[in-house]
């Protein structure tokens, strides 16, 4: 079968989602996709705003053949390890021919071009890399600083393009990732970029069709008509969504988290310095907020500096509130993803899934197994924080939960 895969968060589904896949489809000429999905919680650092449950029916619904969880020590990273993960449980499964992203700039040569720099780190590069950080610039900063000072000084024919501008745009900076880790680990899927369409990545605003999942989350959150989206999401996912509101579940936001991690520093204050994103003496700043009973978005503007980004100090207080920091995060998180969950699947996904088992190289857990791996551990750790903030989630419903079967939903 010709298998394209696709790394998504669907926080929440909408129009744009739906434009990925069947373009993916078209592109691919495909017989199935199957997709790696963060579960409950998202890269950004923030718990998503429906379960992974849900986000897998409304997968299943719109062209996704068979649904993966990307564990949650990949998807609470950068977005270097976010796509390391789901980049090498791919590649594990042994059937995907391509990799379907979106992209801003939706030059894939030139995408390659710079994950190539990226992935093999020029001597030159490196040394540049080091000055930009010692002088106390974030890593992103830095390293698109020392990418243009490298291209300039080997003159590059990639010069002529506008690099800062690229590796802003959210869609390109997890693109060039998705390349450089096929680079890493020798891969032989093919990559296919798809032109991102729509309001920016991080606009509050709802258009008129293609707006950004933030900007639905935005507008959930103020607690809106939830009928004036039907035109920038698909109707099923409106119908599901509004099914979510009327059996009394609420949309799952960072605030929620506050009081739990508030307790927490009072209670491991000496051990938030042991999450993988710590260092420099940032966690007194963190802990600092956290006992002022600020809000959760208070909490990281006066926390964040010059070097901690705001997406960055809000993965690690999501990692905090997960327990991160008893385990060894910075080992997990580097490691090949060891494990494929499966969280559902159609009639083509099921022919697919029995392909894998016959290639994988990898287990493929359609139910838990009776041993778990620390990084699994871990999985099912944040389903029962995950159901801290949302009382309709069981607690232990890594266990109870059957993959989604798309006829029965």
């Amino acid at each position: 079968m010709n298998v394209t895969g696709i790394i998504v968060e669907y926080n929440p589904f909408h129009n744009g989602h739906k434009y990925h896949i069947e373009s993916a489809r078209s592109a691919t000429k495909c017989d199935a996709i199957i997709a790696v999905m963060s579960g409950n919680f998202v890269q950004r650092g923030a718990p998503s705003i429906v379960d992974k449950w849900t986000k897998t029916k409304m997968a299943l619904l719109n062209g996704v053949d068979l649904v993966f969880e990307l564990p949650v020590i990949y998807s609470l990273s950068s977005a270097e390890f976010f796509a390391y993960g789901s980049v090498s449980l791919l590649e594990n499964l042994g059937v995907v021919k391509n990799l379907c992203f979106g992209s801003e700039c939706n030059n894939i040569n030139l995408l390659k071009s710079i994950a190539k720099i990226l992935a093999i780190e020029p001597s030159q590069f490196k040394l540049f890399l080091k000055e930009k950080l010692s002088n106390g610039m974030s890593y992103p900063s830095a390293r698109n600083s020392a990418l243009n000072n490298f291209l300039l000084n080997t003159k590059s024919s990639l010069t002529k393009y506008n690099i800062d501008e690229i590796l802003q745009s959210p869609n390109n900076i997890l693109g060039i990732e998705y390349l450089k880790n096929l680079i890493r680990i020798k891969s032989n899927i093919a990559p296919i970029s798809i032109k991102r369409i729509g309001s920016s990545y991080n606009s509050l605003n709802v258009e008129q069709s293609f707006s950004s999942a933030s900007s639905i989350r935005n507008f959930l959150k103020l607690n809106e008509n939830i009928n004036d989206l039907s035109s920038n999401i698909p109707e099923n996912v409106l119908s599901i969504l509004k099914k979510f509101q009327s059996e009394g579940c609420d949309f799952i936001f960072e605030d929620c988290m506050v009081p739990y991690l508030r307790y927490k520093s009072f209670l491991y204050e000496n051990k938030i310095k042991n999450l993988p994103d710590i260092s420099e003496g940032i966690e007194n700043r963190i802990l600092r907020s956290l006992q002022n009973n600020c809000s959760y978005n208070d909490i990281i503007i006066k926390s964040k500096t010059k070097r901690y980004t705001y997406s960055r100090i809000s993965r690690i207080l999501c990692q905090f509130f997960l327990g991160f920091e008893n385990l060894n995060s910075e080992i997990l998180r580097r490691s090949i993803c060891p494990y494929g969950r499966v969280l559902g699947f159609n009639s083509t996904g099921i022919k697919v899934l029995k392909e894998i088992k016959n290639s994988s190289s990898i287990p493929i857990y359609v139910k838990m197994p009776k041993k778990t791996s620390e990084m699994l551990q871990l999985d099912i750790q944040s389903t029962k924080a995950y159901s801290l903030l949302n009382k309709n989630i069981p607690f232990n419903s890594d266990y109870l939960q059957s993959p989604i079967m798309a006829d029965q939903i």
